[in-house]
């Protein structure tokens, strides 16, 4: 099982990436991680969702791997990020989640893998052979990379979680939970961080929204005419 999760930002890439757009649709899960594509769904659908954010995902399987009686041993693996990161990450689940064993790869920092890269990586998932993998390489680079090497991984599920492990780390600082139930983490987050996060704001939420209320015309026109 793949799950991936979808924003505005990650739509907005996905339309200018063909090999993302690829990878998010072959998901087995798509959750909606971003206010947006819960308005938007609404808009077009008028069926209600809720946001299901990465790190909320997070918690959730580990919580539900913990509570699991089918194995007696049952082993999580983190694969991104720095070192440091997956140290800290390592010290937390042995308090949060003591009977969870944890496996970690800190992978090159390049801007594409090579295929003894590839292997590496793979090789070093296997032997800890994890009933669940966390990747957490940033998107798309994450979506793609699981999209194209899931079939030589031994683990039942594979999630992509991006931020989730420095959040979890506690490099980052998640916002609040006031920002997050107003459905405004996303500009708490763009003051934090306005360098990094001002593309998906200012060149990445307009597009959505374009393209959003284009289809909403083109799906009532045909009404119109009747």
């Amino acid at each position: 099982m793949v799950i991936n999760t979808i924003n505005p930002h990650s739509f907005y890439v996905a339309d200018h990436d063909e090999a993302f757009k690829h990878a998010l649709k072959r998901s087995s899960v798509l959750l909606p991680d971003g206010v947006g594509i819960v308005y938007a769904n609404f808009f077009l659908n008028k069926v209600p969702i809720r946001r299901i954010p990465g790190y909320e995902i997070f918690i959730y399987v580990m919580q539900m791997l913990e509570r699991s009686t089918e194995s007696r041993v049952k082993r999580v693996f983190f694969l991104g990020s720095t070192p440091e990161v997956l140290a800290t990450i390592e010290g937390r689940i042995k308090t949060d989640f003591p009977s969870l064993q944890v496996g970690v790869y800190s992978p090159p920092f390049k801007q594409a893998f090579s295929d003894a890269d590839d292997e590496a990586i793979a090789s070093a998932v296997n032997e800890f052979n994890p009933h669940v993998l966390f990747v957490g390489m940033t998107a798309p680079k994450q979506e793609k990379w699981v999209a194209q090497n899931h079939r030589r991984i031994n683990a039942p599920m594979i999630c992509s979680i991006g931020a989730v492990f420095d959040f979890y780390a506690r490099k980052v600082v998640r916002p609040g939970s006031i920002w997050q139930s107003l459905g405004l983490e996303w500009f708490r987050r763009l003051i934090n961080e306005p360098k990094r996060l001002w593309r998906r704001t200012f060149v990445s939420l307009p597009y959505f929204l374009r393209k959003v209320l284009s289809l909403g015309v083109k799906r009532a026109l045909p009404q119109a005419k009747t």
